[in-house]
């Protein structure tokens, strides 16, 4: 049982195992608690849901396959791979995203799996780097770091913006009983080497798990923002299918998050940028933090009312929302010939039967009971 030998002697104030499972607050499913209201036909202004929410923001994950095996991404048997020919193809990754952008993304992120064990990826993230020419802003890759130091010059070449690069742990026993593989030693060393290649941004993510990795959480900000730009990013745990959300793994809060912080360190709140709420940092002895924190509260503190992403699974399905499993099917339209305005009707179709927010945590550990239910893995990290 993942954690078994673990547990650490916690910082004083923020007790791990006597969090709560799931937050008591609003039902994030409720347009009203979030400011929302529908607006009518929104299709004609672009990429909009009934809310009027602008979704300018595109994830496209380009396999299903990982090199780790984490925990809280992956159930533990494991999920059938998908059959190459069911992958869109580099040509129909970029067809799909142009007319994305065509609709109003300015921002696209590529992942997986691990988007860096597909082959020519560096092709693939050029051909994307072009889209600039159409409008597309930014250009950004979320990975593991394991196989990144050999493509970070290729990458930064073919136009990739920034990089997320996830990293629990510092300490190589702890990472191989998170992920089940080695590898921490490269990752820190990968992440290092990204702070120096010239990306406009270098952000760290750590699913924050009670019990099993919180007492590290000052830790990694200072191993990593304490003298580089990176913005230290801690993300609390989701439940999806297979992953013993509540069971072995526990959620670790937001507001936890922040009383463990500050125990040591001074936070300054700079506001919600996108998914995470941002802090300046400075050590209580006055030395500033040359990067940042950003806490992404999915669960505890919802942020749906401002949220503007949507995802494209590998195997062609549009979906707007992580935590829903809402989505439609593009590759099949798009390999039986339909015309671009064809597929744009399908992706603003769907986008309407976006809701005002996700579920709560345990009406959301019963909908991935349901029979195709994604695990994250499969969705697109």
């Amino acid at each position: 049982m993942l954690g078994s030998g673990l547990a650490a002697s916690y910082t004083r104030g923020v007790d791990a195992l006597r969090l709560p499972v799931v937050s008591a607050g609003p039902r994030a499913l409720d347009a009203g608690a979030l400011g929302l209201s529908t607006r009518g036909d929104a299709r004609a202004q672009g990429l909009l849901d009934r809310f009027g929410r602008s979704h300018t923001y595109l994830r496209i994950s380009i396999i299903e396959k990982c090199n780790l095996r984490c925990r809280y991404c992956m159930p533990a048997e494991g999920v059938p791979l998908l059959p190459k020919d069911d992958l869109l193809t580099f040509e129909e990754i970029e067809r799909l995203a142009a007319l994305f952008v065509r609709l109003g993304v300015r921002k696209i992120r590529v992942t997986g799996g691990e988007p860096l064990v597909r082959r020519d990826v560096d092709d693939l993230v050029a051909r994307l780097g072009r889209l600039k020419a159409l409008g597309l802003q930014r250009l950004a890759m979320t990975s593991n770091a394991l196989l990144l130091r050999q493509h970070l010059a290729a990458l930064r070449a073919a136009g990739l913006d920034a990089v997320n690069l996830s990293l629990d742990t510092l300490r190589p026993e702890r990472f191989r009983a998170i992920t089940l593989r080695d590898g921490c030693e490269e990752t820190i060393a990968a992440i290092r080497a990204a702070a120096e290649a010239g990306f406009d941004a270098v952000k760290v993510n750590a699913v924050v798990m009670a019990g099993i990795n919180d007492d590290e959480i000052v830790d990694l900000v200072r191993a990593f923002a304490l003298r580089s730009p990176i913005e230290m990013r801690y993300i609390e745990y989701m439940p999806f299918e297979g992953n013993h959300w509540g069971e072995r793994l526990r959620m670790f809060p937001a507001q936890a998050i922040r009383a463990r912080l500050e125990e040591q360190l001074v936070l300054e709140d700079r506001g919600l940028s996108e998914t995470a709420q941002i802090y300046e940092v400075r050590e209580k002895s006055g030395e500033r933090f040359r990067g940042r924190v950003g806490i992404i509260s999915s669960m505890t503190e919802p942020f749906c009312a401002t949220c503007n992403r949507t995802r494209l699974t590998a195997d062609g399905h549009f979906r707007w929302c992580l935590l829903d499993e809402g989505e439609v099917d593009l590759r099949a339209p798009l390999r039986a010939g339909a015309p671009d305005e064809e597929l744009a009707a399908i992706i603003e179709t769907g986008l309407q039967r976006k809701k005002p927010g996700h579920a709560p945590a345990e009406e959301l550990l019963e909908l991935q009971k349901v029979a195709g239910a994604r695990a994250m893995i499969r969705i697109g990290g």
